[in-house]
């Protein structure tokens, strides 16, 4: 009799509902449904022009292999330059890792830093994948709720009354965050690093959507301390998503420890995809042609979701999420997210997936898609709602 596989306790996270959301509407897609994508944060745009020739270039000289652990030379000093140009940060090549993703980044630094039952801060609402892949680690993911008060983010207060409660070992936070695009002023940012610093909590900081913000200018940890962990991604400002390549920048301590882990868990980033994103520096003026369009989506979101009944909209600072209080429509966002599926095809993310314990009532619509289609997804949802 073949023995029964059972999985490990480890295993047992969540699912990220957002990809289920993206799962079912790809399966009404290959039916022949045409669906309105708010459900996740992928750019409608392309990679920049020369990142895609780069890519090409290298595929038609048949040479694709493995590179060392850390990545390119050539990209690991361009992602130094982007920082001396835009931080006014000096850092050195050696501490900057190519990374699978972001993913591979939060992996890494969590691996690096943390022992098992380690403690870990993240703000709620917050991006799910935080919490699931510490529990897969199995280490504590400790949310701390945010709230109007704290203006939806994470402050120093509430990282120090979480810390008196029961010691954490490090805290995650992005800024912009995600669901809800929310930001700390500089001022602010630098006091939650230096809280972290004086608490000795390890602080890893998320800056995914740096680039994509509208009301205030993002600052890099690495201005204010030196030893935080960065991780970032070429998925969201540079539109590459699918070519899962990200970075991270890593205190001098660790880098021989990120290398082994690297070099064992993931070898190393997809060289054709660093090829690419080394080029994607070039494509600034392009990237930034995408970014209007993300501003002019996030007016037409602020202007059409009260319409809809749904006028609490937790601040959009950056990113191009809107994070929306659903519950003038119902207070179940799970069975609301499947109702707007079914019936007008336009996908949407329940709250569940970013914060455990309110999220019933909480939505996140994703403003990334083309700007007619944003328009159009509305039109359903308003002649929806004027049927229901």
């Amino acid at each position: 009799m073949p023995q029964q596989i059972s999985p490990s306790l480890r295993s047992n996270i969540d699912s990220f509902i957002a990809m289920d959301v993206v799962a079912r509407a790809e399966q009404l897609s290959r039916q022949g449904e045409d669906i309105v994508s708010m459900a996740v944060g992928q750019p409608g745009a392309p990679a920049p022009r020369g990142a895609r020739d780069a890519a090409m270039r290298q595929i038609e000289s048949g040479s694709i292999g493995y590179t060392s652990a850390p990545g390119i030379e050539g990209l690991r000093t361009c992602i130094a330059s982007h920082y001396s140009e835009k931080y006014q940060v000096e850092i050195n090549p050696q501490r900057i890792f190519a990374t699978t993703g972001s993913s591979a980044g939060f992996i890494l630094a969590f691996l690096s830093m943390f022992d098992e039952g380690a403690r870990i801060a993240i703000p709620s609402p917050g991006y799910p994948a935080y919490r699931n892949i510490i529990r897969a680690l199995s280490m504590v993911p400790v949310e701390i709720e945010t709230n109007p008060q704290s203006r939806w983010t994470l402050n120093p207060q509430l990282l120090e009354q979480a810390h008196e409660k029961e010691n954490l070992d490090g805290v995650l936070f992005a800024n912009p965050n995600n669901p809800n695009g929310t930001m700390l002023e500089r001022e602010s940012f630098a006091a939650l690093l230096k809280c972290a610093e004086a608490l000795g909590i390890r602080f890893i900081s998320d800056e995914i959507y740096h680039g994509l913000t509208y009301t205030m200018k993002e600052a890099c940890a690495l201005e204010f301390v030196d030893d935080a962990i960065i991780i970032n991604s070429f998925s969201k400002y540079y539109c590459m998503t699918g070519w899962r390549i990200g970075w991270m920048i890593v205190p001098d301590a660790i880098i021989r420890t990120i290398d082994r882990l690297q070099q064992n868990l993931f070898i190393c980033a997809p060289e054709i995809s660093q090829i690419a994103a080394q080029a994607a520096f070039d494509g600034i003026e392009e990237m930034e042609a995408v970014r209007q369009t993300y501003v002019d989506n996030r007016q037409l979101f602020l202007e059409r979701l009260p319409k809809l009944g749904i006028t609490e909209i937790q601040p959009i600072d950056g990113a191009f999420y809107a994070y929306g209080n659903t519950s003038p429509v119902s207070d179940n966002s799970m069975e609301l997210a499947n109702e707007i599926l079914d019936q007008c095809r336009v996908a949407i993310t329940p709250g569940l997936d970013f914060d455990l314990k309110r999220g019933e009532s909480w939505m996140r619509f994703s403003f990334a898609g083309d700007h007619q289609r944003m328009n159009e997804g509305f039109d359903r949802l308003d002649h929806w709602l004027a049927r229901r």
